[in-house]
């Protein structure tokens, strides 16, 4: 089974990828939450379950989308909290092969990714506003927290755990081997043992040995003992931990942060609120310099197509990708501090200058003195040399730093200009 340093070697390796929302939300086009958030009825949401044909529906073109961005793995919404099915679940009739749609399409996504060499991560939604056995009156967030109709139903929650647990089972069982399992998400007293989370993970392990699993079935994965479902890496949310993620004895912990490429996470149609390639670009930065992954998402709408916004960001940060990758993949946090121009990331003794602000005059590398052998623009292999400028001589030897001076006013790419700094061992 190995440890969670063996498991999670390759992701620390790829440090990019991308996340899907899709389902029955992406038809009323407002969002993954909206019926929760409208509290909206059973019945109203099937009448969106009756039209899902996914007829434009083709993951060969989002696998090549992330593939052609420089994602390495990707992750796809199986079921979100609505509790429909993008899979051919024995256990429930509320999945794609009763709609219109009328196949499994998660199979679809697999074999389309693993054709590309992207590995597949599976994103399961442990909360469900479907199942009859799932309690809605009083919760946080279902679409019955407040009907009072429903305020006596009696629920079984044991048996709403056993089709959990089934899912995931088939889940890893039916399509050969899963890299990632993304569960969705514990809340108050809806966590750990409430899911039976310790059974569940021996479960997924039993099946699929080498499989990460994120840390939303709750426990501490910062604790020097960590709880055994506690996971195998970290997921926030919409921010970037100022410090990365460390356990209790400052021990750097694997994490992702997930990010959305405009305000929503499932397509909302009238949301054009799109983050720029430079800050796609500048926010992948910065979670490799803290140690971290970007797992950024996009939500193909109701025929199944990623949006035309999504696909030129992905194209851009693709192309700079093939440009500047070696910054990215296998590399991680940088011993020396965040420079006051950018950002640092390192492998080996190849240090990455990540250069944002061109100022004036030379680039100034505190610290460096003496210390570089090469330095090259990462873009294309351009030379760069490594001098102490006249007007510096005088004051250079203070902290031992090193000068590099960039042609011109603009930097050879304001988005985020690479310098290869390789050091002497």
């Amino acid at each position: 089974m190995g440890t969670r340093e063996e498991r999670t070697k390759w992701f620390l390796q790829d440090r990019f990828g991308m996340f899907i929302h899709w389902g029955l939300y992406s038809i009323p086009a407002r969002g993954e939450w909206i019926r929760g958030n409208e509290r909206m009825s059973r019945e109203h949401y099937m009448t969106y379950f009756d039209e899902f044909d996914a007829s434009r529906y083709d993951p060969k073109k989002w696998a090549s989308a992330a593939k052609a961005a420089g994602q390495k793995y990707a992750v796809l919404t199986t079921k979100h909290h609505d509790g429909f099915c993008l899979f051919d679940s024995k256990l429930t009739d509320f999945k794609a092969t009763n709609t219109p749609a009328g196949r499994d399409l998660v199979r679809e996504y697999v074999d389309a990714f693993r054709a590309e060499g992207i590995a597949v991560g599976l994103y399961y939604s442990i909360i469900d506003w479907h199942h009859e056995d799932y309690p809605g009156y009083g919760d946080k967030a279902h679409p019955d927290r407040d009907n009072e109709a429903v305020k006596d139903k009696p629920i079984d929650f044991d048996r709403y755990l056993e089709y959990m647990h089934g899912q995931v089972k088939e889940l890893l069982t039916n399509y050969g081997k899963i890299d990632i399992m993304w569960f969705d998400f514990s809340y108050d007293n809806m966590t750990g043992e409430k899911w039976k989370a310790t059974e569940l993970i021996r479960m997924i392990r039993s099946i699929q040995p080498d499989i990460i699993i994120d840390n939303r079935l709750g426990g501490n994965i910062r604790a020097a003992e960590p709880e055994e479902y506690a996971g195998d890496f970290f997921s926030p949310e919409q921010i970037i931990p100022p410090g990365g993620i460390v356990d209790v004895n400052g021990q750097s912990i694997p994490w992702e942060a997930c990010i959305t490429l405009n305000d929503n996470w499932g397509y909302h149609s009238e949301d054009k609120n799109y983050k720029s390639t430079k800050q796609v670009i500048r926010t992948m930065v910065e979670c490799i310099s803290k140690n971290g992954n970007l797992l950024l998402n996009v939500g193909p709408d109701a025929k199944g197509e990623m949006t035309r916004e999504s696909l030129v960001i992905l194209d851009e940060v693709g192309e700079w990708m093939r440009l500047n990758g070696d910054s990215i993949y296998g590399c991680g946090k940088s011993l020396l501090p965040k420079p006051e121009w950018g950002r640092y990331t390192q492998k080996g003794n190849k240090l990455y200058a990540h250069v944002y602000d061109r100022g004036i005059g030379p680039i100034y590398f505190q610290g460096l003195k003496g210390k570089i052998n090469k330095a090259r623009l990462l873009r294309d292999g351009t030379e760069l040399k490594v001098e102490v400028p006249w007007m510096a001589e005088e004051y250079s030897d203070v902290d031992g730093g090193a000068f590099i001076t960039l042609k011109g006013a603009m930097l050879p790419d304001e988005m985020d200009t690479v310098i290869e700094l390789e050091l002497f061992n």
